[in-house]
């Protein structure tokens, strides 16, 4: 985009917890107009009427491809269901639109299709499994920890609605962890399980467990452990406001990115 020109955004689950936050935040931010607003439910609600009267007085609607014909959207936000991620992603690059998707439990397989969209459109998008500004620092310190102390579990917490498990940031902690090891981690003993799944799942060799419970947000703990010490790090979100700065950086960042990207940190740390 120019410099001071307009980002016109269309949010998809615009009546979604994620969805709304988006509504009332993003749309003040300076050089963002939200111009759509699609969603399943509350199809012919005003916006305000949901969202509160920060958000823009747009009408919801329920066909994606239609709204994107009638407005000039230049970016796509996406919070609605991981099923529906691919179909939206399409629906966009095929106008032009660039994704940012922050809709959790895509798996490698929706990834690589939203990639290879991406490039045949030549079309830019993004996918954050966490936009708050400390989750993205949690994962990188996770980074520089990881050489040095290979031996490393997972905790993720997150509010009982949650459908996937472990959460898209722990898998992607876990891959970054994975990426950064240079040494193996010790051999642990033959285990015993006395309940199954008392010590979580596996993956890329890092052991993760996960909480679903009223009263979280979305939490995470990393905890690296070698003869003698422990290191803990962690990140906790308390209100789904502390998404809406990196939601407000990928929207008006994303133009700018070469291909289709995963994290935030491809923004933050360029």
């Amino acid at each position: 985009m120019s410099e001071g020109s307009v980002i016109r955004v269309a949010v998809v689950g615009a009546a979604g917890r994620m969805g709304s936050e988006v509504l009332r935040t993003v749309s003040q931010e300076p050089g963002v107009e939200i111009v759509a607003a699609i969603d399943r439910s509350m199809v012919g609600a005003n916006c305000r009427e949901f969202a509160g009267g920060r958000a823009p007085d747009l009408v919801v609607v329920d066909k994606l491809g239609a709204a994107l014909d009638n407005v000039q959207a230049d970016v796509l936000v996406d919070f609605s269901h991981a099923s529906g991620v691919p179909q939206h992603a399409d629906s966009a690059l095929r106008r032009g639109v660039s994704p940012v998707i922050g809709a959790t439990g895509l798996g490698d397989t929706e990834l690589r299709e939203i990639k290879l969209r991406c490039k045949e459109e030549g079309v830019p998008g993004i996918y954050v499994p966490n936009f708050a500004i400390g989750a993205v620092l949690m994962m990188r310190f996770a980074e520089l920890a990881a050489r040095w102390m290979p031996d490393c579990e997972i905790i993720e917490l997150h509010h009982e609605k949650k459908e996937d498990a472990p959460s898209g940031t722990a898998m992607r902690t876990a891959e970054i962890i994975s990426e950064a090891r240079t040494d193996g981690t010790s051999r642990k003993p033959r285990p015993a399980i006395k309940v199954e799944g008392a010590r979580g799942g596996t993956y890329k060799d890092v052991n993760i467990h996960s909480i679903r419970l009223p009263g979280y947000v979305a939490h995470q703990e990393v905890i690296f452990g070698r003869q003698g010490e422990v290191l803990s790090i962690r990140h906790d979100s308390m209100d789904r406001v502390s998404f809406m700065p990196g939601v407000a950086i990928a929207v008006k960042n994303v133009k700018g990115l070469d291909g289709f990207v995963v994290g935030l940190d491809k923004i933050l740390f360029r």
